[in-house]
């Protein structure tokens, strides 16, 4: 009880194209009030493409990572959003 989960998720763009500064924009404004944003990093992926790595704390309780999950892919220009590392941090 108590406790607190550090999430990274990945966030791909529909494509090259897709301004990724814009869509960190939106994922902060999109992000669950439960949610702690941590940090945001864009990488280079491959051909061009690029990803938004977002770092988020959320309380230990059942559903939060969905529901972030699901708040960030409702984001405009994004086609997928995967929890690559989970971790305990309290």
């Amino acid at each position: 009880m108590g406790s607190t989960v550090g999430l990274v998720l990945r966030v791909m763009p529909t494509g090259v194209e897709v301004d990724m500064k814009t869509v960190a924009e939106k994922v902060r404004a999109a992000m669950p009030k439960e949610a702690n944003l941590r940090g945001m990093q864009i990488r280079d992926i491959a051909f061009g493409l690029k990803a938004l790595l977002v770092s988020v704390h959320v309380p230990d309780s059942g559903g939060m990572q969905e529901q972030v999950e699901k708040a960030l892919s409702t984001v405009p220009n994004v086609e997928s959003v995967e929890v690559i590392d989970t971790t305990l941090v309290q």
